[in-house]
């Protein structure tokens, strides 16, 4: 047990992230009195002025509503912030406070993370900022090993992969979206899943009703984006199983897509054809005849004795005929996701996947460390319990040395909440077939406009540094019936 004081600050979420690398939940207390800091005083005032600004000759006489209250009110107080250095204040007392409390913790633990005591899911984007500022690779990774205690191997990969992706990102254009269209069905669910994703055996009846409810959603969003003046960058199709649809439902699904956007200069076609059990040779070439550039097969293990744990109904020679199939049909451009630290694999059974998927030779591949999510089967089993964190750093090792000799280079990473050993998800890929819009999530530099059950749009304010999540609703049932309102949900950030 450690009970830790917070006294002159309100950095308990911080302070309880940093704690969970040596600790388990359980063992964890915070105590912050009741007394208000420097910093919740200059948050009030902040405030205070919002209210003052807003009520400006400008606004005077308008009836103040959530909505034009709320659209004003992120954009002044990070003004007025970054205008008394409050940010910046903020953030190198929180940096203080973690580094002092990560090096006595190393001491007192005898424990090694290799990240340092970042927490974030997305490193990279400290690696960008450091970049913008023109500092050069020694002085980069002097700040990532010295002032965050991140290991020189990790400390390298970051700035390749900020390289890599800083050809994609910028310069940043306000004027380009991307697309991402969710299908929340899947044949099962695996054990792992924490994604809005209803299997098969009781949703079926709901597809042909949920593509009519996307299609209307669809709909209104072009409608949105045309008369904004905005060019779709890329579009991704993603779940779920995406390929769950049978091929009359994909041509509805295509047909709305391409009469409701314009996709003249569409940079890249994603969708995930995730599991081979929901592939066949029909469906594969309407999708390469509809345009799709790059599809997603994803085996997460070729070992059938985990496939059958994890709640798969298919095998890894299906996997390899499903792949064959769709090179064959023409698809170049095809990504691979594998997990490690699956119930009952060890080293040799990661050396065992990736040499059947040396074989195959894809052109990219997606390394995922498994994370165990509150509403994932495993989770409910206690599985983290059982993991010995040496067996999931020899399974990384694994995976990006086979990367390396199948010519794939990292270009895209990013990192999850109860993540095993706390390392990262990394995406590998022969270059020039890097994913776009893997790129973009990630580093959230671009709009990206998602649509369907349990999709969420990330609104890019670049000048304001910032962003605004829109959620669907996550309920099947609910969406399709309230399509509409997920179109109005857009309205409000977007204009």
């Amino acid at each position: 047990m450690i009970t830790v004081l917070l006294i002159g600050h309100d950095y308990q979420y911080e302070v309880k992230e940093l704690l969970k690398l040596f600790y388990t939940v359980e063992d964890i207390e915070i105590i912050q009195p009741l007394q208000k800091s420097f910093h919740e005083t200059m948050i009030q005032t902040a405030k205070n002025t919002i209210i003052s600004k807003f009520l400006t000759e400008e606004n005077r006489g308008t009836v103040i509503t959530e909505g034009n209250f709320r659209g004003k009110k992120q954009k002044i107080e990070t003004s007025f912030l970054l205008e008394n250095n409050i940010l910046d204040t903020r953030k190198k007392a929180k940096q203080a406070i973690k580094s002092s409390m990560f090096q006595l913790l190393t001491k007192e633990k005898d424990k090694n993370l290799p990240w340092g005591f970042l927490t974030g899911i997305r490193p990279t984007k400290i690696v960008h900022e450091l970049m913008e500022k023109d500092l050069s690779d020694e002085e980069i990774l002097g700040v990532l090993t010295e002032e965050y205690f991140i290991v020189e191997e990790k400390a390298l990969l970051l700035l390749g992969i900020a390289k890599t992706e800083h050809q994609y990102v910028y310069p940043i254009d306000e004027n380009k979206v991307s697309l991402y269209i969710s299908i929340p069905f899947c044949p099962t669910r695996c054990v792992y899943c924490s994604f809005p994703s209803n299997p098969l055996n009781k949703f079926e009846e709901y597809v042909p009703q949920y593509v009519e409810a996307l299609c209307q959603e669809i709909v209104g969003v072009g409608e949105m984006l045309s008369k904004m003046g905005k060019e779709v960058e890329t579009l991704y199709i993603g779940g779920g199983t995406p390929t769950t649809l049978k091929v009359e439902e994909f041509f509805q699904l295509f047909h709305t897509i391409f009469a409701s956007f314009d996709l003249k200069n569409l940079k890249e076609f994603t969708v995930e054809a995730g599991r081979p059990d929901t592939i066949d040779k029909k469906k594969l070439v309407f999708l390469k005849n509809s345009g799709v550039t790059r599809i997603s097969i994803n085996p997460q293990t070729m070992n059938d004795c985990t496939l059958q744990k994890i709640g798969r109904k298919h095998s890894a020679k299906e996997i390899v005929e499903a792949y064959q199939l769709a090179k064959d049909v023409g698809f170049e451009n095809i990504n691979m996701d594998i997990i490690i630290g699956l119930p009952g694999e060890n080293p040799d059974m990661v050396c065992h996947t990736m040499e059947e998927i040396k074989k195959l030779s894809p052109n990219n591949l997606t390394v995922h460390t498994l994370a165990i999510k509150n509403a994932s089967k495993l989770k409910e089993d206690q599985y983290h319990t059982k993991i010995e964190e040496d067996h999931i750093m020899k399974m990384l090792e694994i995976t990006a040395e086979y990367a390396r000799e199948m010519g794939l280079k990292p270009y895209y990473m990013y990192r999850q909440k109860h993540m095993v050993g706390n390392l990262e998800n990394i995406g590998y890929a022969k270059p020039g077939y890097e994913c776009i819009y893997n790129i973009q999530i990630m580093e959230e530099k671009q709009t990206i406009i998602a649509m369907g059950a349990g999709a969420v749009s990330k609104i890019v304010f670049p000048k304001e540094n910032r962003l605004e999540r829109v959620p669907n609703v996550k309920n099947l049932e609910q969406y399709l019936n309230r399509a509409e309102e997920m179109i109005e949900r857009k309205k409000k950030p977007l204009n």
